[in-house]
Formats: C-alpha cells, structure tokens, sequence
C-alpha cells in the first residue's frame, strides 16, 4: 500500500487479517491533519486524525502487516510485480500495488485562506457542518458548484452568504432559488479573511468592503497525479463534478494497468474519511481475491505438468488425508 491514512491503513489490515505478507508505504501528509476531528465515522466521531491512523497503524501490526515511513517516488513493473522507490533510496517490490496516497490541494489566491483550513474554513458539510451551526457562513465560490455548497450549508445555517468571487453569474433558475432559501449574493473578488482574536471575523473584497462571516466554506480543486503515476501509465480523469481530477477505476479500485489498484480519494476526491476507509477494504478484497485466482492457476499448471510426480503425489496425500496422514490421527495412532 501506498499512503497510510484511512484507505491504506484499512487495505492494510484488510490483507494482513487474510494472511498476506503486507507493507504501508506511508509520507505522514494525510490530507485531513488540519482539522480538528474526523467526522462521521461510526464510533470515531470527533477523533482527532493523528490518533485515528495511530490507531490504524498498531491494528495493521498487530496481524503481521509492516507500516514504514517514506515516501514513494516512482514505481515500475517487473517480472515478479512491481518495485517501488522511496526518496530515501530504497526500493520495495511488491505482486500487487494498492495506491492510497491521496490527492494534492490547490487553493484560490486568498489571503488567510490555507491558514485557517480545517478550522473555521472548511469544505465538507458532511464532515464539519456540525461545527459551523448557526454561525454567519460564507461560501467562496470558484465555479459553479458553489452555488449548490450554498444551497447544501443552507441546511445547518440560516445565515449563509454566496461571494461569487471567481464563479460565473447564477442562472435565473438558480438567482430564484438562492432567493427563496434566504441566500445573499456579494458580487466581485474576495481579496482575504479578516481575523480577530484568532477566530474568522468577515470576509474582506477587493474593493475593501469587510462582510461580517465566522465561517467560510471553499472547495479547493483536488489534483491526481505526479512522478508515482506517470511511471505506472496510469490515467487521470475529470471528477464529474469538475471541481477535481481523479485516477480512472472500476468500482473494487481496479485501475487499468495490471496489478494495480486504487483507494481513497485518489479515486475519489469527494469521498469522506469512512468512505475512504471502506474503499480500501474493498480494494483489498479484490487484491487478496486476484492473487488466490493466480496462485491457484499456477498450482493448476504444476499439476498438470507432472500430475504423478512424487511431489505432486505427497501434495495430494496431504490434501486428501489431513490429519490422518500415515495413518494417525489427532487423538493418536490407530491400527
């Protein structure tokens, strides 16, 4: 596994309670580590990231499986699989890759923006919604899915306030309903975030205005990519939303080149942290599940190739006695 947050770590322990040889290639940047909580996660709510993959870790080895700190570079297909290179140096080899190593973050040009993130700026109401009830909330719009956010952080928040910033001129339709749920619009660019006592204070635009705000919500574009996938040739697509880029999948994470398979938002840029989790035991079942059809095609083709050889007899032996092999039994000879 590639990345050690909530998808890699949940592949990890999926493979290792499957008895397989398993190792976490992990670079200690899980895209959640500034924010406060994790959210939403069955008997986790409000755990704080760190604590999460640290608990992760000490289950995946627990079973046997390896957690190593590094981070991986390039990787490249050989004859037994696949090795990858750590930046330290090192090279790994592996029969099959879970790639778990999340998405990078581009921000709008906003003065403040990443300092408060995760904070009181957030970007899933799924995941911080909660936190930012009842306040004045603001939604950075960089396109049009802001006014979608506006309308979904209408639900925890009767004060909510749409800055189109770079985002194109609703829709008639959308003007109408942004109306009838009580959104106000601030057209033109936001220039930065007014802070007071270290808490989000208001919003300030280009022209100076200052819009009073205690909490802004912004969707910063998810990127898929860099040296690690380009040398597997694997491919990045659109997120259908357009506000992401992601790696090309089926629905177990299978991707297109042979061995490889995906988790997390890697393959999903909107997915939460269980969601995230739950994709890496899904990806994990479809690896174990590969690798028994392959192991079990190659002892087919043992078979075949000297079916009454002496070793494939004692294999068969084995198989067929168990524990009454040569005659004894688990309670002792018999005769």
């Amino acid at each position: 596994m590639v990345g050690g947050g909530a998808a890699g770590l949940s592949a990890g322990l999926t493979l290792a309670r499957a008895r397989r040889d398993v190792l976490v290639l992990d670079a200690g940047e899980p895209r959640n580590a500034p924010a406060e909580g994790v959210h939403g996660f069955l008997t986790r709510d409000g755990i704080a990231p760190a604590e999460l993959t640290a608990l992760g870790r000490e289950e995946v080895t627990r079973y046997g499986g390896q957690v190593r700190s590094g981070r991986a570079v390039s990787a490249r297909r050989t004859a037994g699989g696949f090795t990858v290179r750590t930046a330290d140096g090192d090279e790994l080899t592996a029969r099959r890759l879970i790639l778990a190593s999340g998405v990078a973050e581009e921000f709008p040009d906003v003065d403040g923006l990443r300092e408060r993130w995760g904070r009181d700026v957030v970007h899933c109401p799924y995941c911080h919604g909660w936190e930012v009830r009842d306040r004045a909330i603001g939604i950075l719009a960089t396109g049009p899915f802001g006014v979608h956010q506006a309308q979904m952080l209408r639900q925890w928040s009767d004060d909510v306030t749409l800055f189109l910033h770079t985002a194109p001129d609703p829709t008639d339709e959308e003007w109408e309903r942004l109306a009838a749920r009580g959104i106000a619009v601030v057209d033109g660019e936001v220039a930065g975030l007014e802070v007071t006592d270290d808490a989000l204070s208001g919003v300030r635009l280009a022209s100076g205005r200052v819009v009073a705000r205690e909490a802004v919500v912004v969707l910063p574009r998810a990127v898929a990519g860099g040296a690690l996938l380009d040398g597997l040739g694997l491919e990045i697509v659109e997120h259908p939303t357009g506000v992401a880029t992601q790696l090309d999948t089926d629905p177990t994470g299978r991707t297109a080149v042979p061995g490889v398979w995906a988790a997390g938002n890697l393959r999903d840029p909107m997915a939460t942290v269980v969601a995230s989790a739950a994709s890496g035991v899904t990806a994990a079942m479809a690896v174990n599940g590969d690798l028994i059809t392959s192991e079990t095609d190659r002892a087919v083709a043992l078979r075949r190739g000297d079916p009454f050889s002496a070793a494939s007899e004692a294999r068969v032996a084995a198989l067929v006695a168990g524990d009454r092999a040569h005659g004894l039994s688990a309670a002792g000879s018999r005769t």
